[in-house]
C-alpha cells in the first residue's frame, strides 16, 4: 500500500505544514500560496484549525480526487486513509482547542457537511464517491482515543522516510539500517501497549488499533523484503503478538486447571466425610438396639422396668 509517491505527499505537507511548532506555539504554513486552494481564512472559524483542514484536503486531493491520483499515490488502496487520520490526529493533538475535544467533533465541524469533502468523484465509484465516503468507510478510526493515535505518528514518518529513500535507489538499504531498527522499536513499544488480543476473536473487527498495527507492520515487511531480495540485507522482524498478551494466554488455561484440580480435592473429600457420617450414624443405631436387646433380656417383659426398656429402645 505504502510507496514513495504517498510518502512524498506527506512529507511535503510535513515540510509546508510543520509538525513542530515555533516560538509563538502556533502552526505555521511555510507557503500559504500552496495551500490557497485548500486553506479558508475568511469564514470566521478558528484559523488554526483551517490550517490543518487544508493539510487535510490536500492529502485527500493529492491521493483520491480521481482515478489516477488513486492509483499511482494509493495502489488503490482506500486504507491509505488511516495514514491522513493519524496525521490528522497528531497534528490536532499538538496544541488543545476548546471546540475539538476528538476526532468526530473535527470530522462534524469541518468534513460532514463541507462541500469540497463531500463532492463526487468520478471514475472511482467502485471504491469510494467522495471524501467524507472514504473516512465513512473507515469510520472506526472516528471512534478512536485521538491522542493514542497520534502516538503512531512517528513510526508512520519513519516508515515514510525509508519508503522514499529505498524505492528511489535500493542501495540505501544498508545507509537505512538504523532507522528499521528505530522504527521495529517504536512498533514494539506500541504493540505492547496497544495490541489487543480479543479483537483475533470479536465478531465485530476493527474495534482496536490491531488494525493500525497490521498496517504498519505490512508496510515494514514489504520493505524489508525489498532489501533482503535485491541487496541481502536482513532488516529486523516485528513481533506477532505482544508479550502481554502472550502471558495472559498462557495464565489462563493454567489458572483454569488449577482451579479445577482444587475443585475435584474439595469434592473428593466432601464425599467421604458425607458417607462416614452416614455410616457412623447407622452403626450408632445398631450399637444402641444392641445394648437395647441385651438389658431387656435381663428383665422380665412383663415387669415394669421392662417395658420401661422398650419403650426407650424403641423410642
Amino acid at each position: 500500500m505504502m510507496n514513495d509517491n504517498m510518502c512524498s505527499k506527506f512529507l511535503l505537507v510535513r515540510n509546508l505544514l510543520p509538525d513542530e511548532f515555533e516560538n509563538n506555539g502556533d502552526y505555521q504554513i511555510n507557503d500559504k500560496n500552496f495551500f490557497s486552494e485548500y486553506y479558508d481564512n475568511n469564514n470566521g472559524r478558528n484559523d488554526e484549525l483551517e490550517k490543518i483542514n487544508g493539510g487535510c484536503l490536500y492529502l485527500f486531493k493529492n491521493m483520491f480526487g480521481d482515478s489516477y491520483s488513486f492509483k499511482e499515490y494509493t495502489n488503490n488502496n482506500i486504507k491509505v486513509v488511516e495514514y491522513i487520520i493519524i496525521w490528522l490526529s497528531y497534528m490536532l493533538s499538538l496544541k488543545s482547542n476548546g471546540k475539538i475535544n476528538n476526532l468526530k467533533d473535527f470530522y462534524n465541524q469541518y468534513i460532514k457537511n463541507a462541500e469540497k469533502y463531500t463532492n463526487h468523484i468520478s471514475g472511482v465509484e467502485s471504491h469510494y464517491r467522495s471524501y467524507k465516503d472514504l473516512i465513512d468507510k473507515n469510520n472506526y478510526l472516528l471512534n478512536m482515543d485521538m491522542s493514542i493515535i497520534s502516538k503512531f505518528y512517528e513510526s508512520f514518518i519513519l516508515l515514510c522516510e525509508m519508503n522514499t529513500k529505498l524505492y528511489a535507489n535500493v542501495s540505501n538499504c544498508e545507509e537505512y539500517l538504523g532507522k528499521a531498527q528505530k522504527f521495529v522499536k517504536k512498533y514494539d513499544e506500541l504493540n505492547e501497549k496497544y495490541y489487543d488480543f480479543n479483537d483475533k476473536y470479536s465478531i465485530i473487527k476493527g474495534n482496536s488499533y490491531n488494525q493500525l498495527l497490521s498496517t504498519l507492520s505490512n508496510d515494514y515487511n514489504n520493505l524489508k523484503n525489498r532489501c533482503k531480495y535485491y541487496k541481502y540485507i536482513n532488516y529486523p522482524s516485528l513481533p506477532t503478538y505482544s508479550r502481554r498478551s502472550i502471558i495472559r494466554n498462557a495464565l489462563i488455561p493454567f489458572i483454569l486447571v488449577v482451579t479445577a484440580i482444587l475443585f475435584v480435592i474439595w469434592i473428593s473429600g466432601k464425599i467421604p466425610k458425607t458417607t462416614f457420617k452416614k455410616k457412623n450414624k447407622k452403626n450408632n443405631k445398631e450399637n444402641e438396639l444392641l445394648i437395647c436387646n441385651s438389658k431387656s433380656s435381663d428383665y422380665s417383659m412383663n415387669s415394669n422396668n421392662g417395658l420401661y426398656m422398650l419403650r426407650n429402645c424403641l423410642f
